[in-house]
């Protein structure tokens, strides 16, 4: 699946305990675009090269994007618990 709205990706920054600006370094995209897209209502507004680079981000931090919206790898969320 993939990351299509604000809310899939405000919900998989709040999995991973992630504010805007650790995402942002972890994508290399500025925080104003990440706020500008979180802010928006529905689908995600900007560049498809910038909605991938935080799709990738956040897979690689863990977070699987699911018909159902966003969850945790399992290995993911046992290294947070730990």
């Amino acid at each position: 699946m993939a990351l299509t709205t604000n809310r899939q990706l405000r919900a998989a920054r709040a999995l991973l305990g992630w504010e805007q600006d650790d995402l942002a370094l972890a994508a290399k995209v500025s925080a104003v675009t990440i706020r500008r897209m979180e802010k928006a209502e529905g689908a995600l507004p900007g560049r498809h090269e910038t909605v991938q680079k935080l799709q990738r981000a956040l897979e690689m931090a863990g977070v699987l994007f699911t018909a159902r919206g966003v969850e945790l790898r399992e290995q993911a969320a046992e290294a947070k618990a730990s």
